[in-house]
């Protein structure tokens, strides 16, 4: 069947069509009922790591390769076969498990980009236990936070993580956050790293790998289908963390189907995700969705320049050969700035790679091209949030490897029944911008909740369209059924009464050949009420007169927009504030436009730019 069709088969036959993806688990008890009091799955028991892991091994495959760690900044590569990370998965869980770790348990995960924080996650859903990884080196006001909320059993952290220019010691931002958290956990284990070991408090804290060297193996934990497999914690406008639950049902059947769905990857191929196990995309695409369709997967310690070069990137996809590679623009963006010309693209080869997924923030379409021109293969924006666990709306190169269209994610995955909005909640006609919400129910995989608070869930995500997820983004499904994701509601602007968005801005700005990636904000005006204001990041040897290229891209924007945009200032910083996982901080910068007192966020990847754009305005 072609793309059309499977799409509605998802849609108006549900039920059959998950029962048939369900196929792909191997299940303790099998569910009768696909779907039933609005949860998937309700009455089947399974376990997360039987099939990550016991069942490939059972099957044959315990010599391949399954987990390959590659870790610039130690100097370390080793490869981990099925039958390996299984070994060390189920002596950890026994560690877990002598320190009382049992079904439904939480356990804080706090580590850096090592081994031992996937087998760390595995060894949880090996017991049955909920895990809740919270991105190493978080500052202990907003671990403390996380600490309360889950109120673990047991913390697993690591002396040290590694940035390109500095150490970050864990063990005492992990200090602080106890001394601040009312919750006590029973015990803290301490991975000790050489590059820099810990001081650990007698009676709470242990050594890793003295606490695993007693250990015992231990067996899989079966659990309910809707049973939490993990929390993660995603920023809420409260500014109190929101916790995603992720459910051991849904989210197996989804990530398997998806590795060949949307990605058209085969068991046994080498699959990366160049993100972080802190953050969504490394929870379902570095450590579960590979290991639950068999394939390898990738572990990277290092960034995508620096480490030691623009190079980096493509020296991993040839050396450990790549089929698809999965990153954030952000990633390609600072790769284009320190190598405009693609010279050390040039270098490795390449010729194994299939495909470029891009993720995380709009794909504009200069950096589009230029990847599309450099590696020579399909280069596919998607979308999705830490919400849903798994794409949104992509190109399913697994089903039909459909047209692509620059600025547009493709078409909604199959189970999204994506509609656009408009403020009354009526569907608004092709190329019409409104808010892009999903017609319930959600397919497997996605949230059920959010963790202790059924009510939050509710008021954040269901009540402004009744019957829809909100997503929270605007933007418009054209006349082939393509979406355009514009950005966040609250990044469309009001310009003299006009709305404007401030993505398509961007994508005009992106396109002038000296930027290197940019943001547009909105800011107060006594006059028009809003205008778009730009902030420009150089390409590496770009030595522009300021005034000269603000006059460029005000031209830019006027030809390419019109003059109800009142677009007319573009300041040039040397960096971006954003998060670790490369997304742009747009709401703090409106804060700091407007004057307003703003919190940095704990995600931050490099507090100085706040400075930069404060110095800049």
């Amino acid at each position: 069947m072609g793309f059309d069709e499977v799409y509605r088969r998802s849609i108006e036959q549900s039920e059959r069509f998950w029962a048939e993806a369900a196929r792909g688990i191997e299940w303790d008890v099998e569910p009768a009922q696909v779907r039933a009091d609005g949860r998937w799955f309700a009455d089947g028991w399974l376990n997360t790591c039987h099939n990550a892991l016991d069942r490939h091994v059972a099957a044959g495959r315990g010599e391949q390769a399954a987990l390959v760690y590659d870790s610039p900044v130690t100097g370390v590569k080793r490869t981990y076969t099925y039958r390996e990370l299984l070994d060390e998965v189920a002596r950890t869980a026994g560690m877990l498990a002598g320190l009382g770790v049992g079904r439904g348990d939480t356990v804080v995960i706090y580590m850096p980009m090592v081994p031992e924080a996937v087998v760390a996650m595995l060894a949880c859903a090996r017991l049955g236990a909920v895990h809740s990884v919270v991105f190493g080196g978080f500052a202990a006001p907003e671990l403390a936070v996380r600490i309360d909320h889950a109120r673990p059993k047991v913390v697993l952290s690591a002396s040290c993580g590694i940035e390109p220019s500095r150490l970050v010691e864990y063990k005492p931002l992990l200090d602080a956050a106890l001394r601040q958290a009312g919750h006590r956990p029973g015990h803290c284990v301490i991975l000790q790293r050489p590059q820099c070991r810990a001081e650990l408090e007698p009676g709470r804290d242990l050594d890793w790998a003295e606490a695993l060297s007693t250990a015992e193996p231990t067996g899989c934990v079966s659990v309910r289908a809707t049973d939490p497999l993990y929390v993660l914690y995603t920023s809420g406008t409260t500014g109190l963390p929101k916790g995603v639950v992720r459910d051991n049902g849904g989210h197996a059947v989804a990530l398997y189907w998806s590795m060949s769905a949307v990605y058209g990857v085969a068991p046994g191929e080498v699959f990366w995700a160049a993100s972080d196990v802190g953050w969504v995309v490394g929870h379902s695409y570095i450590v579960y969705a590979p290991l639950l369709a068999g394939c390898t997967t990738i572990l990277y310690e290092g960034k995508p320049v620096g480490t030691p070069d623009p190079g980096a990137f493509w020296r991993v996809v040839a050396e450990h050969g790549v089929r698809v590679l999965f990153t954030a623009p952000t990633a390609i963006r600072a790769i284009k700035k320190e190598d405009p010309a693609g010279e050390w693209a040039a270098k490795p080869d390449l010729s194994g790679l299939r495909h470029l997924f891009l993720a995380g923030e709009r794909l504009d379409p200069d950096t589009y091209h230029w990847a599309t021109g450099l590696l020579g293969i399909p280069v596919i924006d998607h979308w999705w949030q830490t919400e849903t666990g798994w794409p949104i709306a992509a190109n399913c190169v697994g089903i039909e490897q459909l047209p692509l269209k620059p600025g547009s994610p493709t078409k909604p995955v199959p189970g999204y029944d994506v509609r656009i909005l408009d403020s009354a909640g009526a569907d608004c006609p092709p190329g019409t911008e409104g808010a892009v919400a999903i017609r319930l129910p959600l397919p497997p995989g996605c949230l059920p909740t959010l963790y202790k608070d059924d009510q939050r869930f509710t008021e954040s995500y269901l009540t402004r369209y009744p019957g829809h997820y909100l997503t929270g983004d605007g933007g418009y499904i054209d006349a082939d059924g393509y979406l355009y994701v514009m950005g966040r509601i609250d990044d469309v602007i009001n310009v003299a009464g006009h709305r404007l968005s401030t993505g398509a801005m961007e994508e005009v700005v992106a396109a002038h050949p000296d930027v290197a990636e940019c943001a547009v904000i909105g800011v107060d005006d006594p006059l028009k009420g809003q205008l778009p204001m730009g902030f420009v990041v150089l390409k590496a040897g770009a030595d522009r007169d300021p005034a000269d290229l603000e006059r460029e891209l005000v031209t830019m924007i006027r030809d390419r927009i019109g003059p109800v945009a009142a677009f007319r200032r573009a300041l040039v910083v040397t960096r971006l504030p954003k998060t670790r996982s490369g997304k742009i901080l747009r709401a703090t910068m409106r804060d700091i436009a407007a004057g307003r007192p703003y919190r940095t966020p704990s995600t931050i990847e490099d507090p100085a730019a706040l400075q930069e754009i404060t110095d800049a305005l």
